[in-house]
């Protein structure tokens, strides 16, 4: 009977101890590809040096581009439709070499595009480095819009005019 009361007790604690109030999202490795369009992407390219970013709007240019250029059979050309077939933002946290340390969808109505869009972020790292524009720890969160139209081809905001009807 004792064994038993020490079981329970030892499961209480351990399904207790797994109880957070703080969601966070740090992603260690890549996860293996599951988009549903797997792109005829090049292999891995080293990121081409670029000038230090001005500030945070033009870092995630710098951004938006090396992700494009890493998965050019996703980007969707033109203009987009005023409803969209889907929109995911991601909160992604960079280290001062560029490699992503966290990754979070913010906004997500379709599991699809939010995997599509993760993917295509771990196909291009490393992202460019931050520079100046690290925090005191090293590291830079910042989000991204993914702006899907057909077949989970999409544009990235911090490249893309306002779309139809804005």
């Amino acid at each position: 009977m004792d064994h038993i009361r020490a079981g329970l007790f030892i499961l209480l604690i351990a399904g207790l101890g797994g109880c957070s109030g703080v969601r966070t999202t740090v992603v260690a490795a890549p996860p293996p590809p599951s988009s549903p369009i797997q792109p005829d992407a090049p292999a891995f390219q080293a990121p081409v040096s670029q000038p230090a970013p001005t500030g945070l709007d033009d870092y995630k240019t710098q951004v938006a581009r090396h992700v494009l250029q890493h998965n050019p059979n996703l980007a969707f050309s033109g203009t987009l439709p005023p409803l969209m077939p889907a929109i995911v933002v991601l909160r992604i946290t960079v280290d001062r070499q560029g490699q992503m340390t966290g990754v979070e969808v913010q906004r997500s109505r379709d599991a699809n595009a939010s995997r599509v869009a993760v993917d295509s972020l771990w196909r291009s790292l490393p992202l460019p480095p931050p520079q100046r524009l690290a925090q005191a720890d090293g590291k830079l969160t910042f989000s991204e819009t993914f702006l899907f139209g057909e077949r989970y081809r999409y544009q990235l905001r911090s490249l893309e005019p306002p779309q139809a009807g804005e």
